[in-house]
């Protein structure tokens, strides 16, 4: 049966690329102890394979083909959409020691692993069903609509957003004041170099610049037309929680915004897939790498 998205197969081509793009730089990305850039790799990776590998066993249909596949990918989804770029405040300071260094990446995955399976926590007291399977997309994490989700829920993307604007503010603020020793400040880390350091503010700022919008535009759309539910109680929010909905690509299509979330989605780790690597496969080190593979 042919699939119901009139680009198919544009999009799981898309997201498949997009991984690769992601686990092309990784290798030397870990070599160099850079933890908070290797956790958007593997975040910004798996939110493309598994988007990419949904639009495929739901490119025609919303039966429940691959429950299990479902129950793994949907706190994926969740880590992958949750960016975590706080690696950019770890050159704030300098790691001498390789004890030094191993704290700061302690600290990277605390933040890079902790909050978002914190987040996954969280969002299990609001979840209010199993999940949904959208015809094209997939599987879909549920949300009983209530004041309690846009705080336990909605409000994280925002939330860390703009924590990472303050870092990136007290960042510039750094550079500004000890330009004159900022090669210095660099050369004595060993694992940055000023290219580096610039490209990697450059990827903040980027995602700063649409995670803040963009989970602002999330929170208005949930409001759009859906009345907040009272809270009453776990048994009644989780009521009939094993139910699976499935719904076709002419429903979830016909409401714009539902289309629009959907879109948004699936669309906003290929974006971030490209931008990295636009930002790092072509930089010296890669080139290096690239070179050493070739020959």
């Amino acid at each position: 049966m042919p699939a119901s998205d009139p680009t198919y197969p544009l999009y799981p081509t898309s997201p498949f690329l997009a991984f690769i793009l992601c686990i092309i730089p990784l290798s030397w990305h870990l070599q160099a102890w850079n933890s908070g850039t290797c956790a958007f790799m593997i975040w910004t990776g798996l939110a493309c394979l598994i988007t990419g590998i949904n639009s495929i066993i739901w490119a025609d249909n919303a039966l429940n083909v691959a429950p299990v596949w479902c129950d793994i990918c949907i706190p994926a989804s969740t880590l992958c959409i949750s960016r975590r770029l706080y690696h950019i405040t770890s050159t704030q300071t300098v790691s001498i020691t390789r004890d030094d260094k191993k704290r700061a990446i302690y600290v990277d995955l605390a933040i890079a692993v902790g909050l978002p399976v914190l987040m996954l926590i969280l969002h299990v007291i609001v979840q209010a069903h199993r999940f949904d399977i959208l015809e094209e997309y997939g599987c879909s994490s549920v949300t009983f609509d209530t004041l309690a989700s846009y705080f336990l829920y909605y409000m994280w993307p925002v939330a860390i957003g703009l924590v990472s604007l303050v870092y990136s503010s007290l960042i510039l603020r750094t550079f500004y004041m000890r330009r004159i020793q900022f090669n210095h400040v660099l050369a004595s880390n060993g694992m940055i170099n000023p290219s580096r350091y610039l490209r990697l503010m450059l990827l903040a700022m980027i995602d700063i610049m649409c995670t803040i919008p963009i989970g602002t535009y999330t929170i208005y759309i949930s409001l759009q037309g859906v009345p907040l539910n009272p809270w009453k109680s776990w048994a009644d929010t989780h009521f009939d929680f094993k139910r699976v909905g499935q719904i076709p690509a002419v429903i979830w299509r016909s409401y714009p915004t539902t289309y629009t979330s959907v879109q948004m989605t699936r669309w906003l780790p290929i974006a971030c897939a490209f931008a990295f690597f636009a930002l790092f496969g072509f930089a010296e080190e890669a080139m290096k790498n690239y070179r050493r593979v070739f020959w």
